[in-house]
């Protein structure tokens, strides 16, 4: 690990990614690798990743999709990335996530720290013995339809660092595989199922809203 890299980034974040990665339980990407799999050469596949985020050379695969039902008939395009780009991507977030958490409303509770769907119920039930009414608000398609362009700027809006700009966009732009594998190059929005999807959305959201 003595090399010179183009980035620096610590060894130590990418084992912690590791980790968090893990908790979560989440499926297989396209290339079918489980964690257990992932395990079986533990030491090895980390190191890979931290090589290659750290020298520029880390592209990230397509990502799986999954359709999954809706209450109202419909269906929910999910992007599931592999093993390796979850832990990648989280690499990211975790060096994010501290700088983005002085910027959102104290009502903000989606996928944040120490934050959760109880909390919002908790919030919103002690709000109706206060206000006679609810405003509900949705933006349709936002997953789906967001330009990258946008998305870019509101991240470019918190932080310059290079090598998290780079990943950010390589994972914006791959190709999502259908089970018949059929590659689907995308050119806007961000499939919902990474670990930076949601980040990268409130980003926006937020930095319009000012």
């Amino acid at each position: 690990m003595g090399k010179t890299r183009t980035y620096y980034i610590s060894p130590q974040i990418v084992w912690d990614s590791y980790r968090q990665v893990k908790a979560n339980k989440g499926s297989a990407g396209i290339d079918d690798i489980t964690i257990a799999d992932f395990e079986r050469n533990l030491g090895s596949n980390l190191y890979s990743i931290w090589n290659r985020m750290a020298s520029g050379s880390y592209f990230p695969l397509a990502v799986k999709r999954e359709e999954i039902p809706k209450s109202d008939g419909g269906t929910r395009i999910l992007g599931i990335p592999t093993i390796t780009d979850r832990i990648a991507q989280t690499v990211v977030k975790m060096h994010l996530e501290g700088e983005l958490e002085k910027t959102f409303h104290p009502d903000s509770y989606g996928y944040r720290p120490k934050r959760s769907a109880h909390m919002a119920l908790a919030t919103t039930l002690k709000r109706c013995w206060q206000h006679d009414w609810v405003i509900d608000l949705d933006i349709k398609g936002f997953f789906d339809n967001i330009p990258h362009d946008l998305m870019m700027k509101a991240v470019k809006h918190h932080t310059q660092e290079k090598w998290i700009l780079c990943y950010i966009e390589r994972w914006l732009t791959a190709a999502m595989q259908t089970n018949t594998g059929e590659l689907i190059q995308r050119t806007k929005g961000t499939p919902q199922g990474g670990v930076m999807t949601p980040r990268t959305q409130k980003v926006t959201l937020n930095l319009n809203a000012k």
